[in-house]
Formats: C-alpha cells, sequence, structure tokens
C-alpha cells in the first residue's frame, strides 16, 4: 500500500510539469531524497513522505478548476410570491429544471421539476393557486467563487445545484450539466 502511494510521486510530479529539485524545493527536502524515492532505493520518513504530498496537493489546489470557472452568471430567480404557474411556464421557456427562491433579496429556497411534480401529486386541485414559497425545497448549498472542483462535485451527488456567490450576493449557479459540459 504504502509502495504504491509513494509510486504515484513521480506520476503526480510529472502530471503537474515539474522536475525533482522544483517538487524538492517546494516540499523542503532535498533533491536527492525525491530521486531515490522515485527510484525506489528509499523509503522516506513518515515526515519527509508527509511534506511531499501536501506540496504535491497545494499544487493540485492551485490547478484545480474553480465555481467561477463553471458557473453560469445568468440565473433566474423566482419570489416567494410567484405563481406556480407562470414560474413552470418560464422553466419550460428557458429550459431550466430548477429556480432559486428570493424573498427580501435572500436566497430562501429552490424550485425543482421534482418539488413541482410532488405538489401536483399530492393536491392537483390546488396547483394553479400554489406560489413559489409552497412548493419550494430548501436552499442548496452556497459556495465562493474560489471553491473547487473536487467539493463541487461532492456537493452535487447529493443536490441539483449549487449557487456561487461573493459576500451574499449570488454570482452564479452550477448544475450536474454545467460540470459536465466543462469536461468536454
Amino acid at each position: 500500500m504504502i509502495d504504491s502511494t509513494l509510486e504515484q510521486i513521480k506520476r503526480l510530479r510529472k502530471k503537474y510539469h515539474l522536475n525533482q529539485k522544483e517538487l524538492a524545493d517546494k516540499a523542503g527536502v532535498s533533491q536527492s531524497l525525491i530521486a531515490k524515492i522515485e527510484a525506489g532505493k528509499l523509503d522516506p520518513s513518515y515526515t519527509k513522505a508527509q511534506q511531499i504530498f501536501q506540496a504535491l496537493e497545494q499544487l493540485r489546489e492551485k490547478e484545480e478548476i474553480k465555481a467561477h470557472q463553471i458557473m453560469n452568471s445568468k440565473i433566474i430567480f423566482a419570489q416567494s410570491s410567484d405563481h406556480l404557474k407562470d414560474i413552470i411556464k418560464i422553466m419550460k421557456q428557458k429550459g431550466i429544471s430548477q429556480v432559486p427562491v428570493m424573498q427580501k433579496e435572500k436566497v430562501c429556497g429552490i424550485i425543482s421539476e421534482s418539488a413541482i411534480l410532488q405538489k401536483i401529486a399530492d393536491h392537483p386541485e390546488t396547483v394553479s393557486s400554489l406560489k413559489a414559497g409552497e412548493v419550494m425545497d430548501d436552499v442548496p448549498p452556497i459556495v465562493s467563487l474560489q471553491t473547487g472542483l473536487k467539493t463541487l462535485l461532492q456537493l452535487l451527488q447529493d443536490n441539483q445545484i449549487v449557487l456561487v456567490a461573493e459576500k451574499g450576493d449570488v454570482k452564479g449557479i452550477i448544475s450536474k450539466s454545467d460540470v459536465l459540459g466543462k469536461m468536454e
């Protein structure tokens, strides 16, 4: 297990386009230590291995795609007092499946196709009189512009969208399809 982990050092170093000296400088170790580890001639101490992997992790975070690079800045919001039928019409026109809901300039929930369908199934007779506040689900996660792809992927496993904000002001929205579109 440890040997296979140590073998990752060379692969990751090359992935980040570093030579042994550059990685050694970033990790605070000698170039010869990196060379011996990569050649399989030396098992480093736990502390030295930790330094090397921390340097590699910092490089990964630096190169990782950030929320502001993926987000869609054209957000369509609904107000909690908007009629559901109007929101459905907008969702169909724009080809979107969820809409963040605002109340007093703050996001207070989200209306999704699944929430609408559930409400219709539960109370088909009241659909024409429902308002956004009566149908919405909880607020989706809100992240900063610098949130990395790894975190976004984890959030999108359990949520339909993620909102991107700067100092409390929503700047963008990220859906699963936005992430998949960035992978092209």
